[in-house]
């Protein structure tokens, strides 16, 4: 078992490994002058070349190279050309934003997928089936940029229904402690805070749940499909055991090792397109931050951000092998008979 962890561990470690060097070959396709933007567009030749300097554009690639993974290391991720600070506190100050809507938008995608599925499942070839399988095509086939502009323009705009932009009302806000502005206002005892940050981020997280709950209920239609056909659930049955019991406690059980492991592979997804979703919203999120940093040129925070990203994505699996590996028995096993 603990060979097991230090090698997740080390693939982990390696993936972002690899997650660096893609970054890096990334800044280095990109087009244009990091330097001549960083100095300001009346910049001299003569302050342009104090800039590469300064940036250590004038070293050979392969010292830029280790120079960055050395940063990366110190928790480095450079200084944003447009607020002047440290890449890293820019990203403290809108990370939170990101995960609330993450967070929220897994919560919706689980409460609405998982009797979607289940449903499906228990009534196989049935009406509820087939209804379930067309919400299921329906959602899975919009892409997430278009449904969040229908979304708020047609439930924000239109129908007044749910706020459209930012994450509280005009003199809403709770006091900055955290940066997630729903525990802010749990901390304060504010409940009409709460219900406002919820609110405001409901919607931009209904929009980015949907396409995940259509992947999340096939996947669970299908693996309790194949557990209510396995012998013990069906042994079960013929012997009277409550169906109700034998679908939440027997099949259930047995399908949520995928399920997870595609629960996790979604929350890095998630991240991803939050992305298009906060822009859309105007969420002061990673993805404003992004697409900020994007139009204005900004190279070190568009690295940054893409990393960062990236990352999610590798600690997302790790976390999730972890998990099954505590959950599922039958892992532990295995790993311990490849270790001996």
């Amino acid at each position: 078992m603990t060979r097991f962890l230090l090698r997740r561990i080390g693939l982990a470690l390696l993936s972002l490994w690899g997650v660096a060097t893609i970054v890096f070959l990334i800044s280095k396709l990109i087009p244009g002058d990091v330097a001549r933007v960083a100095a300001g567009r009346l910049a001299t030749p003569e302050q342009v070349t104090r800039m590469q300097q300064v940036l250590g554009l004038d070293q050979p690639v392969i010292v830029q190279y280790f120079q960055y993974l050395g940063r990366l290391l110190h928790g480095d991720l450079g200084t944003s050309i447009v607020t002047h600070q440290n890449v890293v506190s820019d990203l403290a100050a809108v990370l939170p934003t990101t995960i609330q809507l993450v967070i929220l938008g897994m919560l919706i995608t689980v409460a609405i997928a998982s009797p979607l599925g289940i449903i499906a499942a228990v009534n196989e070839g049935r009406a509820g089936d087939i209804a379930g399988r067309i919400i299921m095509v329906l959602a899975g086939g919009v892409p997430v940029f278009w449904l969040a502009i229908m979304m708020r323009w047609v439930l924000g705009s239109l129908l007044g229904w749910f706020p459209i932009s930012g994450t509280n009302s005009v003199g809403m806000a709770p006091p900055d402690v955290t940066g997630f502005t729903v525990v802010d206002s749990l901390l304060f005892g504010n409940i009409g805070n709460v219900a406002d940050s919820v609110g405001h981020l409901l919607l931009p997280a209904l929009a980015l749940s949907t396409p995940f709950i259509a992947t999340l209920a096939r996947i669970i239609r299908s693996n309790m499909m194949t557990a209510l056909k396995s012998d013990h659930i069906t042994f079960a049955i013929s012997k009277g055991a409550p169906r109700r019991r034998v679908v939440l406690h027997h099949a259930l059980r047995s399908s949520l090792g995928s399920v997870l492991t595609i629960f996790g592979m979604q929350f890095g997804w998630m991240v991803s397109a939050a992305v298009l979703v906060e822009a859309v919203f105007g969420l002061p999120g990673i993805g404003s931050y992004l697409y900020q940093a994007i139009f204005n040129h900004d190279t070190f925070s568009v690295l940054a951000s893409v990393f960062v990203i990236g990352a999610v994505f590798v600690i997302t699996a790790l976390i999730v092998d972890l998990v099954l590996m505590v959950l599922d028995p039958r892992i532990r096993h295995a790993q311990v008979g490849v270790t001996a």
